[in-house]
């Protein structure tokens, strides 16, 4: 690397850090303001508060990581083109594409450092996030008890509750269905049931069980039963939100348990382990296209190139959105799903880069 390497990189690293962490104070600030009366309500200590904010950006920055690494390209490098240092560096006989190898270096590193925070260290403090939040700004109602409750729990077989109450793991109106293509096996009913954290098994109360076997139906009352399913009650209450506490290992894991037990539509999760690998390089080909857009210089200056940055990461997002939400409720593939944005603006950043050569 030659001085001007150095000299864009650290301009390149510096900026980029600077805007996350403007940005990370403003979130938790907005963040306080909107959590600040379920903390003092129930009192939570003060370094448990600290601890969550330690957590909560990560996860912010993460979020917001592609468009920021975009942002801060434009920035800086608008700047230098409005003193002339891109003319002068280009003047001296510097080619477009050397130029452009300390950005490559500055947006590899940080790709880097963002896919192995995305698949092992972000996670973690999600889970932390999470758990925060469960335990101080979600409503109790929310925590312990939940309504309408579906689970499979192996090919073929369902679980229902009407409803489940964790303080005491208790629900009502059970069922367990066991599907055979499209014959109807067996199926338990009991009034309620409860869980026994200790030895792990259900205890199911006034238990009806109806068997087909095609030709001939039966029917069983027993009073009382003791079952060992293969769920527990937190297994019901699990929302979106596990994807994103879960190392992508555990996530992968996680993925193969909910296949075993039948369940259809894991696309959600699919995405989230996707993008996680994505999400990196889609800021590498942002920070080609920003050196691109901004190292030209116009009379607009950095506000028409800051304009035109925040346009295309509105693009970007929207691409995301839309391509995200075909993979969750259709049949769009969600590796496919996950990288079309990054494909089409690769083709971008050629055909921006292949127009600065020139």
């Amino acid at each position: 690397m030659k001085k001007l390497d150095w000299y864009i990189v650290k301009k390149f690293l510096t900026t980029f850090f600077f805007a996350i962490m403007i940005l990370a104070i403003i979130s938790c600030v907005i963040d306080y303001s909107e959590k600040v009366d379920n903390i003092v309500s129930k009192k939570a200590p003060l370094s448990v508060v600290v601890n969550y904010y330690k957590n909560f950006v990560p996860h912010i920055t993460a979020l917001l990581f592609p468009l920021f690494i975009f942002i801060a390209t434009i920035f800086f490098t608008s700047k230098m083109a409005y003193k002339s240092e891109i003319i002068a560096i280009l003047s001296s006989g510097v080619s477009f594409g050397r130029f452009l190898r300390p950005y490559m270096i500055g947006g590899g590193f940080l790709c880097l450092v963002s896919l192995v925070s995305n698949h092992w260290i972000i996670p973690v403090a999600n889970k932390q996030r999470i758990d925060f939040e469960n335990t101080y700004i979600n409503d109790a109602n929310f925590r312990y008890a939940s309504d309408n409750l579906h689970l499979g729990i192996a090919k073929g077989t369902y679980v229902y509750l009407q409803n489940f109450n964790y303080n005491n793991f208790m629900g009502n109106r059970f069922c367990v269905e066991k599907i055979e293509g499209t014959l109807l096996k067996e199926k338990l009913m009991a009034d309620y049931v409860t869980y026994d954290t200790v030895k792990k098994v259900w205890h199911l109360h006034s238990v009806v069980i109806r068997t087909n076997d095609s030709l001939y139906e039966k029917l069983d009352k027993v009073p009382e039963m003791i079952v060992e399913y293969p769920f527990t009650p937190f297994d019901l209450n699990k929302g979106d939100a596990i994807k994103e506490a879960l190392t992508t290992p555990q996530l992968d894991k996680y993925i193969a348990t909910e296949k075993l037990r039948g369940q259809e539509n894991l696309n959600t999760y699919y995405i989230e382990r996707e993008r996680r690998t994505s999400q990196p390089f889609a800021g590498f080909i942002l920070t080609i296209i920003g050196a691109c857009i901004a190292s030209r210089k116009i009379r607009g200056g950095s506000g028409f190139h800051l304009a035109l940055g925040i346009a295309l990461s509105a693009i970007y997002i929207m691409f995301q959105q839309l391509t995200n939400t075909f993979a969750t409720k259709s049949t769009l593939d969600p590796l496919i799903a996950v990288w079309i944005p990054n494909m089409i603006f690769a083709v971008v950043a050629l055909v921006l880069y292949l127009r600065q050569s020139r």
